[in-house]
């Protein structure tokens, strides 16, 4: 199975208006809830490509109880979050239909204390005994030592299980340092990880700080991927209208399930960068549009940069 961890998972909330203004009550035409946090879309997104997949992480209080009784209806999805006192948090994507933007409100989380830490790390340990590939995903909540990704990756490689992760801040430095097999940064976290903005050198930088892989989000414009095999960039065909939450956690879901199926780079990243595309014509993160994958997929232009 493929184990995804969101220490700081949440309950998507998202509302539709006719229009967003400033210092405006809104009537909104519709609302949807989903389990959410970043390795918990990339687990749904991974079950729907008929992978098998073990969630977990923290959850806890009303918001939690909703998370998990809605994971239990994510078909695929195995449940193993670890309960903890503080109350997961809710994200609020506000979608403005006249322009197609998204506004997104996201608390802190929960606060984790050292005894519930310390046994999300005993879980975890039974969990990597089962696992061929981990995505530790998303922010860490109140409480979570900084380093906590770097700990969570040695302990996947004392188990012989490679690692995606895909953070941000200091989180993300601490954890490239522990050298996992694929980072997947976008461009503000690669700036703030490398100093450049220059994505291409950047992309570079980052590999030599200490992942194997650095998969780079362009936004629309693809994925730029920097690994010991080559460098390459992967673009979609065209621009695709919808909800852009949630396509970064799917091109996750691509890369780390082509990494579990042993394919080259290319398909790699032809395959991220078509759920990506598919992400944003969906109506909530986790999910995409089958049409538009297979659509965008057979059209993906992949290079090699110099």
């Amino acid at each position: 199975m493929i184990l995804t961890v969101t220490l700081n998972s949440a309950l998507d909330v998202t509302y539709r208006v006719p229009r967003l203004l400033p210092h405006a009550s809104h009537r909104i035409t519709a609302v949807s809830e989903r389990p959410g946090g970043k390795g918990i879309n990339v687990a749904r997104v991974l079950a729907a490509l008929g992978h098998e997949v073990t969630a977990t992480g923290f959850t806890g209080g009303p918001a939690g109880s909703l998370v998990r009784e809605l994971l239990a209806a994510s078909p695929g999805v195995v449940d193993a979050l670890v309960p903890c006192a503080g109350t997961t948090r809710r994200t609020v994507a506000v979608v403005d239909d006249a322009s197609g933007d998204t506004t997104q409100f996201n608390e802190p989380g929960p606060l984790i204390t050292a005894e519930e830490w310390s046994s999300f790390l005993v879980r975890y340990g039974q969990l990597l005994a089962g696992a061929r590939a981990v995505a530790l995903c998303g922010s860490l909540p109140p409480g979570v030592p900084v380093g906590a990704y770097a700990v969570l990756v040695r302990a996947a490689h004392a188990a012989g299980v490679p690692v995606l992760l895909d953070t941000s801040g200091e989180a993300l430095r601490r954890g490239v340092a522990a050298r996992p097999e694929m980072i997947k940064p976008n461009g503000a976290e690669l700036a703030e990880l490398t100093g450049s903005r220059d994505p291409l050198p950047a992309t570079r930088d980052a590999r030599r700080r200490g992942a194997h892989a650095v998969v780079t989000s362009l936004g629309p414009a693809g994925l730029l991927a920097a690994t010991a095999q080559g460098t390459w960039q992967a673009a979609p065909p065209r621009t695709v209208a919808g909800n852009p939450t949630g396509a970064g956690d799917s091109a996750v879901a691509g890369l780390l399930s082509a990494l579990v199926e042993g394919v080259d780079w290319p398909e790699r990243l032809t395959r991220a960068v078509a759920l990506s595309a598919a992400t944003v014509a969906a109506p909530a993160a986790g999910e995409f549009d089958p049409r538009t994958y297979e659509e965008v997929r057979g059209s993906v232009k992949v290079t090699q940069p110099q």
